[in-house]
């Protein structure tokens, strides 16, 4: 490491430190936090297809759900029509596990969306623009392959809870 960079790290270093210090002091020594519950969440009707993941993970006041495709509820069959039947069926899916859960689609805060074709990006959005009027947090990339031949797969946290 050069000599010029030397006190940055120093100081870059000595400012993390300090930041941290003031966090633990703010919410409390290690000693005093509870550590937060976690809980996995499936409906009997995911537990039915034999899926080796819940579909969902409660840790505090959040919900993670796992990525959902197009498939028509209880099955493993995609959505007749493409991308955009793919696209809402997949948003009713996360829908359902978050009202199951004591959340909504009005409360997700990130999504990850998937997809297999990004030139198929407009048309996505038309059906999330609809789903989403309050334009949660959410990134996107190109997959060589999703689950049983899908266009499109989506996971999102949300808030739960008061």
């Amino acid at each position: 490491m050069s000599a010029r960079l030397q006190p940055r790290v120093a100081v870059a270093a000595i400012y993390l430190v300090a930041s941290l210090a003031c966090v633990s002091v703010e919410r409390g020594a290690p000693s005093e936090r509870r550590p937060a519950e976690l809980e996995y969440l499936s409906s009997s009707a995911t537990e039915r297809l034999g899926l080796p993941f819940s579909e969902a993970a409660r840790v505090g006041d959040l919900l993670f759900v796992s990525g959902q495709i197009g498939n028509l509820p209880g099955t493993l069959e995609l959505a007749p029509g493409g991308i955009q039947a793919e696209t809402k069926q997949a948003l009713d899916n996360i829908a359902a596990i978050l009202e199951r859960n004591g959340s909504s689609l009005a409360r997700v805060a990130k999504c990850t969306v998937f997809m297999l074709d990004m030139a198929e990006w407009p048309a996505l959005n038309e059906i999330w623009a609809a789903r989403f009027p309050n334009k949660p947090a959410r990134s996107a990339l190109g997959a060589s392959g999703l689950a049983k031949g899908a266009r499109v797969e989506i996971e999102c946290i949300a808030a739960a809870g008061t």
